[in-house]
């Protein structure tokens, strides 16, 4: 069940995914919750000691935990009870603004909680990659997973952790189709589609993008420019793609700077913004005066470039840390915590202007 907040999105576990465990012949914390006929949460509880279930129920509780000799996580239930303990995260990458920041966030939370965080790089969408980090961190030693799904690479690891693993994830905006899991997102969909209209609203006939890589294809970002565009009646154009490399975000900065109807051009981050405007550059068109720009993210630079980037401004630090405090309560089995995260905003610079009179 989608449950979407006024500054951040959240996908909620769904109750009823199929139980797994982490080894063939070792019962998990569901086993003993499917044995007993209550939630994996009331179970958590019991194991740390919770005052919220009945005598009645922890007595049966224990009861099972007993006959299926469960040997609770003692990283899980350190987590519960706030003593020293592992998170850790799965990501594709590490120094990508989103990525890095993200990973602070989770890092800073994690530290005021006393757990030591670990990270595993996965290295691409590939099978044996995602199978390798699938099976770090099902390893009880790994405690707890937050994984960055912002790519195909985190979304297979998601998709394939195992039910027992307890584990959330910050994805794009909207979620992962059909994963069973608690999933935190920033509404970029509805800041792309502000900058969007900021472009419109100054005159421009149309708005080039950019994109960056995205696991479904068509990037949230990418589907709030589309919707201004065509509400508003615009011409819709190709969308120009990019990798994470600036390389390629400057080859499609060389191609629309060879086309002189072009005006603005929303980029899906700042580092791909960077690359297009070098690309602007070398071709003798001015940013704002020929050609207005705007980035994806404010990474801490983009008010001091020349001329200043607009750019949408995203807390990824937050989002992070909210990534952590729904784990701590996934494993508890407590209630997900409110969230109250600032919704992405267009920051306005100097990159951007009415388009010269032709």
């Amino acid at each position: 069940m989608a449950v979407r907040l006024t500054m951040v999105g959240v996908v909620r576990s769904l109750p009823d995914r199929p139980t797994g465990r982490r080894r063939e012949s070792v019962p998990s914390i569901r086993d003993v919750a499917a044995a007993a006929g209550v939630s994996y949460q009331t179970v958590s509880r019991v194991l740390n000691h919770s005052p919220k279930v009945s005598p009645a129920t922890r007595q049966l509780v224990l009861d099972v935990i007993g006959r299926l000799d469960y040997r609770p996580n003692r990283a899980a239930r350190a987590l519960g009870s706030g003593r020293a303990a592992a998170v850790t995260v799965v990501t594709a990458d590490t120094t990508l603004y989103g990525y890095a920041s993200t990973l602070r966030g989770i890092e800073e939370a994690a530290r005021t909680r006393g757990l030591a965080v670990g990270v595993r790089v996965v290295e691409s969408d590939r099978g044996d990659d995602v199978r390798h980090a699938v099976d770090y961190v099902s390893d009880p030693s790994a405690g707890s997973v937050i994984v960055v799904a912002f790519d195909g690479a985190g979304a297979g690891v998601l998709r394939a952790l195992p039910a027992a693993v307890p584990a959330v994830a910050a994805t794009e905006a909207g979620g992962l189709a059909d994963t069973p899991r608690t999933m935190l997102f920033l509404d970029e969909r509805q800041a792309a589609a502000e900058a969007t209209r900021h472009l419109l609203d100054l005159g421009h006939r149309t708005v080039h993008h950019v994109a960056i890589p995205s696991e479904t294809g068509t990037s949230a970002r990418q589907a709030g420019w589309r919707d201004v565009l065509e509400s508003a009646g615009a011409p819709v154009p190709p969308v120009g793609r990019a990798g994470w490399d600036p390389r390629s975000a400057y080859q499609a900065g060389q191609r629309l700077a060879a086309d002189p109807a072009v005006t603005a051009i929303l980029c899906g981050n700042d580092d791909t913004a960077l690359a297009v405007r070098r690309a602007l550059y070398e071709s003798g068109r001015d940013v704002p005066g020929d050609v207005s720009l705007v980035g994806f993210d404010d990474v801490p630079g983009a008010a001091y470039w020349t001329p200043a980037l607009t750019t949408v401004r995203m807390d990824f630090v937050a989002l992070g840390r909210a990534c952590l405090a729904a784990v701590a309560a996934e494993v508890t089995g407590e209630a997900q915590p409110e969230l109250a995260l600032a919704a992405p905003r267009l920051v306005v610079r100097e990159s951007t202007a009415p388009p010269r009179a032709r």
